[in-house]
C-alpha cells in the first residue's frame, strides 16, 4: 500500500488513531514538521517517509490500512 498526497494530507491535519505505536509516533513528529513548514516539499517529504515505513513494515500495519484506506 501506498499513502497518496491527499491521504497524506489527511493524517497530518486530522487526529486518527493508529494501532501500530511506531506509525503513530512517526505521524505525530511530521505532524510537528508540516505545521512549521506546510509547503509541497515538506508534504512531498513526509509522503515518502510514510511509504517508506509502511514498506518496511507491512506485515504488521494490517488493521491501520483500513484506517488508511477510509482517508
Amino acid at each position: 500500500m501506498t499513502v497518496t498526497i491527499l491521504q497524506a494530507e489527511k493524517i497530518l491535519k486530522g487526529n486518527h488513531a493508529f494501532k501500530q505505536f511506531g506509525f503513530s509516533m512517526m505521524v505525530t513528529r511530521l505532524k510537528g514538521l508540516y505545521a512549521k513548514d506546510p509547503s509541497q516539499a515538506t508534504m512531498q517529504s513526509c509522503v515518502a517517509e510514510m511509504n517508506a515505513f509502511l514498506k518496511k513494515f507491512n506485515t504488521i500495519m494490517g488493521d491501520d490500512y483500513a484506517t488508511i484506506k477510509s482517508l
